[in-house]
């Protein structure tokens, strides 16, 4: 049954409009309070947001809705989300919830819930809490009601624990670090985090006043990085999002490194220090067939999953793999987080350009990546992948394909969309087959 609320990253919209506002938000509360009040003691939820000027209202919303059904809440202001999945376990906390809508721009939000593990709920756990918002909450009596307060110890706790990331004898006295948060959850901690480990850090994207969140700056528009990089003579930039969980770097040249590239790197480092487990790396069907070739080469295996950082997760806790994520810069590195946590993965990067003593453009460019297009095909309604000429269609590109490429389609999970992606060694190729796929599609709708 499609879901009204949750999608593939927690529930997400526009503020105020549609699932976001905060009656929804209180709602959420109460059931997922409702969900996770079990047993005799006393339960507690963490709360932490990004910088939306939303942040204020939907907190405001889902502290109603916890303390109504009986459960205590701990405020922890601005934070990254894996700060919230960190805080959620050091706490012992029955749940725990980040406020933000990630990369979009401030005026959506959303909501993303973790279990007392640390980790994302599952799709079932969703569904459930789902289902308790179609009905009457169950209100705890007057004197169980739940107390919230705010803490102002999260920062430092944080910041301690992405240096614990970090082996002992690692300094980063000699780099020349450009940071740009963003303007978002991780503006205070990120920095603060890089600069007390030696680095002289240059920060972007640190002013937020609640509506330029991921507005020209961040892991999804690095060019005031690429420029200030090059500007300062530095030796790296850092990109992180609106919530922190991806990290995007800048190497000495102002080049964009992307998630397979660092996903290359970090795998490779710790494969041969003899860390990597699961004999390979977990990535999405959107991370490019270079890295599959360039990991294959050093004898390690590429595992794909679908879109979807959750579902790298999932596929990493079952396979046994310490290291995936996302070509778009989700980085989860289990020993050390249980979500994305993309200044944890900006630690390992500056680790392995300190330990090498070379220049990033030398160690972050690890293969090169093959052709690669993307393009999105909107409809008005019906299936047009059930179409038989469709299907034809596709059936024939991925013979065509078989052996030189791939192709991946998928509809989008949040709006009448069809991503069409094929890449492949012959450039004009790849082009060709997108656009027959695209115009079938458009043919069908």
């Amino acid at each position: 049954m499609a879901r009204k609320f949750f999608g593939t990253d927690g529930i997400r919209g526009r503020t105020n409009a549609g699932v976001m506002t905060a009656a929804t938000a209180m709602r959420v509360g109460q059931a997922a309070g409702n969900y996770f009040v079990r047993g005799g003691h006393r339960h507690r939820v963490v709360i932490g947001k990004d910088t939306r000027l939303s942040g204020y209202m939907m907190e405001s919303a889902l502290v109603a809705g916890f303390t109504s059904v009986g459960m205590d809440v701990i405020m922890t202001g601005p934070l990254p989300t894996p700060a919230i999945a960190l805080l959620t376990r050091e706490m012992r906390a029955d749940l725990g919830v980040m406020i933000s809508a990630s990369h979009n721009l401030f005026p959506d939000n959303g909501i993303k819930l973790f279990g007392p593990d640390g980790f994302k709920l599952s799709d079932e756990a969703e569904a459930e809490i789902e289902a308790l918002l179609d009905v009457e909450p169950t209100l705890a009596d007057a004197e169980n009601i739940g107390r919230a307060r705010r803490i102002e110890d999260a920062r430092g706790r944080y910041i301690h624990a992405v240096k614990q990331s970090v082996s002992d004898e690692i300094r980063f006295d000699d780099l020349k670090v450009v940071v740009d948060c963003a303007h978002g959850a991780a503006y205070q901690v990120a920095p603060s985090a890089i600069w007390e480990l030696g680095a002289e850090v240059v920060t972007l994207g640190v002013t937020p006043n609640g509506t330029n969140i991921n507005d020209g700056v961040g892991s999804t528009s690095i060019e005031a990085l690429q420029a200030k990089v090059v500007a300062e003579s530095a030796d790296i930039g850092i990109a992180l999002d609106g919530d922190a969980d991806r990290l995007i770097v800048v190497d000495e040249k102002g080049r964009k490194v992307d998630g397979d590239q660092i996903m290359a790197l970090i795998a490779t480092r710790m494969h041969e220090k003899g860390a990597l487990t699961g004999g390979g790396v977990v990535a999405t069907v959107m991370s490019n067939l270079g890295l599959e070739r360039y990991l294959d080469g050093i004898g390690l295996s590429l595992e794909r999953t679908k879109v979807g950082d959750r579902y790298v997760l999932e596929r990493m806790k079952e396979g046994g793999f310490n290291v995936g994520g996302e070509q778009s810069g989700h980085m989860i590195l289990l020993d050390h987080a249980t979500t994305g946590d993309g200044t944890v993965a900006a630690m390992r990067v500056l680790t392995s350009l300190v330990r090498s003593g070379k220049p990033a453009s030398e160690i972050l460019h690890l293969f090169d990546p093959v052709p690669q297009l993307l393009k999105n095909v909107r409809y008005e309604g019906g299936a047009p992948l059930e179409n038989g000429e469709v299907q034809a269609v596709i059936a024939a590109v991925e013979s065509e394909l078989e052996g030189r490429g791939r192709l991946v389609i998928r509809p989008s999970g949040t709006e009448p969309v069809i991503r069409v992606m094929a890449e492949g060694d012959d450039a004009s190729q790849v082009e060709n087959v997108v656009d027959r796929v695209c115009d079938a599609v458009r043919s069908a709708a």
